[in-house]
């Protein structure tokens, strides 16, 4: 858990994205135009996002196999990491929403179920404030969360695909990668992709940790 290797190819990584995908030609869409570069930092916040939701139901199922402390620790470090991943991606989709489709906030029915997604989880930080006996919080916790990412997927990924959306890849539209997503662009997108999962890994890490030693201070 503690290898320092990974975390130097997430630093090269996201560096070698920043310079590609800020120098790179892309194509000349209509409307869109240079705003496209905006694929290298909105959907690898959502990757990031969903590498350490998928890692913090991982640790909510180990919890309720073990009850140990430190997997309901590693759970709530995951989901507080990919909080901050999901406040990226909507505030980067918002951004470019208002140079494609006229305003911030449209009411795209992917922006709503975003909305709504985010806050499910919202409210399960909420959950564990309310619970003050430790183990019974962590058990309510576990299981909620591991509830709550299926429904996020639904209503992330599929419920807008249902719908007419002006996002790419819902409501019929096609998405960037089928039409639009050159060799050039390639370059940059995937090692994103990647490296911000990793950075996302790596700062649930160090959230976790700083809480392990946190909870050894307090029982001391």
């Amino acid at each position: 858990m503690y290898q320092t290797w990974w975390k130097v190819i997430a630093v090269l990584l996201v560096l070698s994205t920043l310079i590609t995908g800020l120098l790179f030609d892309v194509p000349r869409l209509p409307i869109i135009h240079e705003t496209i570069r905006n694929l290298y930092f909105h959907v690898p916040m959502w990757m990031g996002m969903l590498t350490v939701f998928v890692v913090s139901v991982f640790y909510s199922v180990k919890y309720l196999q073990t009850g140990k402390e430190e997997h309901d620790l590693a759970a709530v470090e995951c989901v507080n990491t990919g909080l901050v991943f999901y406040t990226l991606g909507l505030l980067t989709g918002m951004l470019w929403a208002k140079y494609t489709w006229g305003e911030f906030w449209s009411g795209d029915p992917k922006q709503n179920s975003a909305a709504i997604a985010f806050l499910l989880y919202c409210a399960y930080l909420v959950l564990r404030n309310s619970i003050d006996e430790e183990q019974k919080r962590a058990k309510i916790s576990a299981i909620y969360n591991i509830f709550a990412f299926p429904v996020m997927v639904v209503l992330i990924f599929v419920l807008p695909r249902m719908t007419d959306s002006l996002h790419p890849g819902s409501g019929g539209n096609p998405a960037f990668g089928k039409y639009d997503l050159d060799n050039g662009m390639k370059l940059a997108f995937y090692p994103a992709m990647l490296g911000w999962s990793f950075i996302a890994l790596w700062i649930a890490t160090l959230r976790y940790r700083i809480r392990l030693i946190e909870n050894k201070k307090n029982a001391i």
